[in-house]
């Protein structure tokens, strides 16, 4: 026997503004349970966890959460107000029987330190704490909007691998593929209103959402032409017996209504970016080059080549350097130490993270035009601006909407619209991912796909990276920068460690701990043959290995082989891993051995 839900939603419907925007959706959670829910931006998703959390009250439907059972919920924006420190707000989400060192243990591991002021919180910042919050009174039921949105990678693995070890029940709306497909096991789509469910993990919801379109795609055509077929017979095929025909009549008009009122699954955003001339073949060439703010190394002596067609990565943690080294390589700031060669022709577009940037008061239309007319120049051809808006899921009622109106989703979807409209070879995104629902994720890879130009990008998104660059440069700690060949778990692969600690050197030069001093250490009289051995033959075994490294990295070099065969690159890139390992490990047993010889030696 199933055991009962901790929460229940069953018909709920709920209408803004005469639209129905919720007409019968059903949401349940058993204890433990792990559940995606998902749907395009404007769906409901929000307002949806919003009613479960107690926050909206629904026109109609039922509401159950079970006596006793604790739930949090995790909203976009933050409340913050009444809140003199970030101590107090995350405090005040605690229950009488909690420990109350919880909240300040959970600040410290979001890295605060909870003496923060909420009204100048980074967005990164108020999100940490908002998590710290939710997650402090160990609830049964956690409901999480949009968990990683303004989180760094780091913190995001770090998020993932501790809701994975808690045992309460999760409800989560995210953006974020990754970490959908590791924490969920069911599936909830809100679409047109409804809700329908798979019981399986989000892995398989996409291949599950096609066939269910397909089919009713297929269905729809079915009851056109059923619907031509009694329009025939309308037509050329009443005959004298009243009674069939009023009923024919009345099933055609039945039909009919049915077909009206069927709402088409919303259509995909038509993304294409403004292509300038041709740039040349080399884009970037940066030598050496260093950045530095007082006493602390952004940037120490990093170079790169980035090649026409090239498909450049930047993550690392916030605070990093990513932007400040983006824009070093884009010329927009200048080094202190080294030089940064661009290439001939180039035209850049670049996309800012920071959609505060955006004027509240200005219109949709005013935004795209500058405010000139109703056309956009795309390339090189005027275009309406409504057309223009539709490519990017706007409706024409929006035109006149204000920024400050628009959704998060939307504002991304502006901007995009804004930079992609000028013509360019080199597009430079700054978390251009940020708020965007699944299927306007698809269409932006695409289009970035097929770009003729150059792409160096910022994003948190590993599935985004992982599926689009080619190469990404991860920092390494005091100013250090190293580009790895493939996307993000490539990266991982090669580095040997994820970005909260340092990567795994290739070669150890010394041993990470002192060895034991002779008197610490029984000595050896002599070496045994097989020391003796090792000690002589290890440097030969060690050249060998770098070259089986140095040509597995040739391999890697090739710009074509990830593209070409993404199951080959992988195997390279693990066997490059391994090498490395061999040689670390070759190199410490030798410099071990010839330490012991000398003491041999000197006694």
């Amino acid at each position: 026997m199933a055991a009962p839900p901790l929460l229940q939603l069953k018909d709920i419907a709920l209408t803004f503004g005469g639209t129905p925007l919720l007409t019968g959706a059903e949401l349940s959670v058993s204890a433990g349970e792990r559940v995606s829910l998902v749907g395009r931006n404007g769906s409901g998703k929000s307002t949806l966890l919003k009613i479960a959390a107690g926050l909206v009250e629904p026109d109609r439907g039922t509401i159950f959460v079970q006596p006793g059972a604790l739930v949090r919920y995790l909203p976009q924006e933050p409340d913050f107000s009444g809140f003199a420190t970030t101590l107090a707000y995350v405090e005040a989400g605690l229950t009488p029987a909690d420990d109350i060192h919880t909240a300040q243990a959970l600040l410290d591991q979001f890295g605060l330190i909870g003496r923060e002021d909420p009204a100048h919180l980074s967005g990164g910042e108020a999100r940490r704490a908002s998590l710290a919050r939710a997650l402090a009174p160990q609830p049964d039921i956690l409901l999480l909007d949009e968990p990683t949105n303004h989180l760094d990678l780091t913190t995001i693995e770090w998020l993932e691998r501790e809701l994975d070890e808690r045992r309460a029940a999760l409800v989560i709306i995210s953006h974020d593929r990754r970490l959908l497909s590791t924490l969920s096991r069911v599936t909830v789509w809100l679409d047109r209103g409804e809700t329908r469910r798979i019981d399986r993990g989000f892995a398989h919801f996409e291949e599950w959402r096609d066939a269910l379109l397909a089919e009713e795609e297929r269905e729809q055509h079915k009851l056109d032409r059923k619907i031509a077929a009694e329009e025939h017979w309308l037509r050329y095929g009443v005959t004298a017996r009243r009674k069939r025909n009023m009923r024919r009549l009345d099933e055609l008009q039945a039909l009919r209504d049915k077909r009206r009122s069927y709402r088409a699954a919303s259509g995909n955003a038509a993304i294409t970016a403004a292509e300038a001339p041709q740039s040349g073949a080399l884009v970037i060439d940066a030598d050496r080059i260093g950045k530095s703010y007082g006493e602390r190394a952004i940037v120490s002596n990093f170079s790169i080549r980035i090649q026409r067609g090239d498909r450049i990565g930047i993550v690392g943690p916030n605070g990093s350097g990513k932007t400040t080294l983006i824009n070093m390589l884009t010329g927009v700031l200048a080094p202190d130490t080294g030089a940064v060669r661009l290439g001939t022709n180039l035209a850049v577009a670049a996309l800012d993270q920071h959609r505060d940037s955006l004027d509240p008061n200005v219109t949709v239309a005013d935004a795209l035009t500058g405010g000139a007319g109703h056309t956009v120049m795309v390339n090189g051809a005027p275009k309406h601006v409504i057309g223009y808006m539709k490519d990017f899921l706007f409706t024409s009622e929006q035109a006149r909407t204000p920024l400050g109106k628009l959704s998060g989703g939307e504002r991304g979807r502006l901007m995009l619209a804004q930079v992609l409209a000028k013509p360019s070879n080199l597009l430079v995104l700054d978390e251009p991912t940020n708020d965007l629902d699944m299927e306007t994720l698809d269409v932006l890879e695409d289009m970035l796909a097929d770009y003729a130009g150059t792409v160096l990008l910022i994003s948190h998104d590993r599935d985004f990276l992982d599926r689009l660059v080619a190469g990404v440069i991860a920092p390494e700690g005091n100013g250090r920068w190293t580009e790895y060949a493939g996307g993000y778990s490539d990266m991982l692969t090669q580095r040997g460690a994820d970005l909260s600690r340092a990567p795994r050197k290739p070669a150890v030069h010394k041993p990470d701990k002192p060895f034991a001093s002779p008197a610490a250490r029984p000595a050896k009289q002599r070496l045994s043959f097989k020391d003796k051995h090792a000690l002589e033959t290890l440097p030969q075994t060690i050249v060998a290995l770098q070259a089986e490294a140095a040509a597995l990295q040739a391999r890697l070099a090739d710009p074509d082989l990830y593209a070409r065969d993404r199951a080959a690159f992988e195997q390279v890139s693990a066997a490059l891993g391994a090498v490395h390992h061999k040689i670390a490990a070759a190199e410490e047993k030798w410099l071990e051995l010839e330490i012991l010889r000398e003491e041999i030696a000197g006694n």
